[in-house]
């Protein structure tokens, strides 16, 4: 994906969010975070919006500390949500393709990295709101997905910082079934996983986590249930109980 196709995925997926954000209200408990209602997601996704900008408008070249949540509330706090997201949209779609910031996974360009990580941010974020508001959710691009899906494995869960580690080696495989080349091999131990994407990677893998690209893709950020899992079910298990992605 090209970097005005991230812009536009996350241009749309802030309006979705703020627009069931305030049909269920403030108040609403959000089923896919167990704890938060809506004005929690709100101010957290409001949050990393206005963080993210700042590398790109500000130009940080190393990391900066968040500006904290807002103590707003009701229509305020969706009024400053717009805000902060359209400024968000607008800062991405005029920046210029070499400008150089803080960034904290590989990427083509800085400007690429903040334009993907946000729009897959806000886009599992927009998933949350509907879950909160009930209905049928907004649908998923299924070549978004598996780019959210590519990003998810072989970079978040790259990082030192991922706790998703196995006191014996054990091999994950995740394949979507409605795209080309969508089959990544995770291989997983003591140290953070190394993944690989492609068939030709795929080896004998001790469970297989499968099914089409936009729901695997939630499900691989804990927001619904594996597709189909085979194999040792043991090891899907680990990765729900340990892949959960926190702020800090």
């Amino acid at each position: 994906m090209e970097i005005p196709e991230y812009v536009r995925a996350l241009e749309r997926a802030g309006q979705l969010l703020a627009a069931a954000a305030e049909e269920a209200g403030a108040d609403a408990k959000v089923p896919t975070c167990p704890g938060w209602q809506v004005r929690d997601l709100v101010r957290h996704t409001g949050m990393v919006h206005r963080w993210a900008a700042a590398f790109v408008a500000e130009g940080h070249t190393s990391y900066h500390p968040d500006g904290g949540l807002p103590d707003l509330d009701g229509a305020e706090l969706f009024a400053w949500f717009r805000e902060g997201h359209r400024h968000l949209v607008d800062t991405l779609a005029g920046a210029p393709a070499d400008v150089q910031c803080w960034h904290f996974l590989p990427a083509p360009s800085p400007l690429t990295f903040w334009a993907r990580r946000q729009a897959h941010e806000t886009a599992v974020h927009r998933f949350d709101a509907e879950s909160a508001r009930g209905g049928t959710p907004s649908e998923i691009d299924r070549g978004f997905a598996t780019d959210g899906i590519d990003e998810l494995l072989r970079g978040m869960h790259a990082r030192p910082k991922s706790r998703v580690r196995s006191a014996e080696p054990r091999v994950l495989r995740v394949r979507a079934t409605d795209t080309d080349d969508a089959v990544w091999t995770v291989r997983l131990s003591q140290e953070p996983p190394v993944t690989e994407r492609g068939a030709a990677a795929a080896a004998q893998a001790d469970c297989e986590i499968a099914g089409p690209a936009d729901r695997l893709y939630l499900s691989l950020w804990n927001r619904l249930p594996f597709p189909q899992v085979t194999g040792d079910a043991s090891v899907a298990a680990l990765w729900r109980e340990n892949s959960a992605i926190t702020w800090s």
